[in-house]
């Protein structure tokens, strides 16, 4: 309890010296977090970037080893499974409807994977430029206080000032560079995923002439 007491006292004294663009800074960082929690929580359960098994399911079936590929499909924990079950389970006469509704799908599981990344962009850019607005603010009442000091002035009372005003621009890069890195590597999961999903769509829509004949083998 005193922990929590002593971290309760410490984040409001850091309130009141850095003002009302501290605090909101700190609230961006709270949501940020939230964010980024909930996407690892999510990939988690979709099963984003296991792909080893349907790598080798894909491979198995462009050899057309149809049992190879029950068995990577089978131990698949993506959420891209289902490409292959309803593309070997289709009818494939009409390839290019086929391939249309199921890159439909695909990119309507992508986008579920995406939300939530316009608001981690959005801090990620705002952060230091609400953090620069602070300094300023911060550096305006700096040269006032300095001013109204009049000819008595004091070094200490101008160089206080900064400080406090660049501690806004420093709360603002904290918050937005790790923001920034962690929605890079959350792109690039996704991105990963669909790169594949196009590759697994046009293998198994347009097989190797060994993996044409027994293409309803693994239904």
């Amino acid at each position: 309890m005193t922990w929590l007491t002593y971290t309760i006292d410490a984040i409001r004294g850091f309130i009141t010296l850095g003002g009302p663009v501290v605090a909101l800074l700190l609230v961006m960082s709270v949501l940020s977090l939230a964010v980024v929690l909930y996407k690892i929580i999510q990939f988690r359960r979709f099963g984003v970037g296991r792909r080893a098994s349907l790598e080798a399911a894909l491979m198995a079936y462009d050899r057309g080893d149809m049992h190879g590929l029950q068995l990577g499909m089978q131990r698949s924990r993506s959420h891209l499974s289902f490409v292959f079950s309803e593309t070997l389970e289709a009818d494939t006469a009409d390839k290019t409807r086929l391939a249309e509704r199921l890159a439909a799908r695909v990119e309507d599981r992508l986008a579920q994977l995406e939300t939530g990344f316009r608001p981690l962009d959005t801090i990620a850019q705002t952060a230091p430029l609400l953090g620069l607005f602070g300094t300023v603010l911060g550096m305006i009442e700096a040269f006032q206080n300095l001013q109204g000091a009049g000819t008595s002035v004091d070094p200490s009372l101008l160089a206080g000032g900064i400080w406090v005003a660049l501690m806004t621009t420093a709360v603002g890069l904290a918050v937005s560079m790790p923001t920034a890195l962690l929605l890079t590597w959350l792109e690039s999961r996704v991105a990963g995923e669909r790169v594949f999903a196009d590759k697994a769509l046009n293998m198994l829509l347009c097989p190797a002439e060994q993996a044409k004949e027994p293409i309803h083998a693994a239904a």
